[in-house]
């Protein structure tokens, strides 16, 4: 049991910086938060049976995106709460339901790219942590205003 333990740990992909013996930096912190985002996103550990060879998750969402974020995104993320206002008719709440999936989606995209690009394998190709935080603030005021 000791054994397995250990082999599964060391097989969880990390920082390029890692295996190099570079100093661990902001750059670590920043791979694990896009990691971590890409893992609630899809529902799939990075140690998940699926990704061997060279496909890993963050090459999987890359892949997707955006085209095929439904169909990676774990399904949980695409549940939409039933509109609780009262309507005139079915195709009102229809749209309601249509245009509410549709900014579900769309911050469904702006999550996984910016796991994407925290998670790139070379340090300085990843998304600085200052750039996630303005992205994270915009989209926020942006659906915010959606609402309005």
């Amino acid at each position: 049991m000791y054994k397995r333990t250990i082999l599964c740990l060391f097989s969880v992909r990390k920082p390029v910086e890692y295996g190099m013996g570079n100093e661990v930096s902001t750059y670590s912190d920043v791979y694990s938060y896009g990691i971590l985002l890409l893992e609630m996103f899809t529902g799939k550990r990075p140690t998940d049976e699926m990704f061997k060879d060279s496909l890993n998750l963050h090459k999987f969402v890359q892949i997707a995106l955006p085209e095929l974020v439904d169909e990676i995104c774990d399904p949980v993320l695409l549940q939409t709460k039933e509109s609780s206002t009262r309507s005139n008719g079915s195709s009102n709440r229809n749209q309601v339901q249509d245009d509410q999936r549709q900014r579900v989606r769309k911050c469904l995209v702006i999550m996984a790219r910016i796991g994407v690009a925290c998670s790139a394998d070379l340090p300085r190709e990843r998304m600085d942590i200052g750039h996630v935080v303005d992205v994270l603030t915009a989209s926020n005021q942006s659906y915010l205003l959606e609402f309005c």
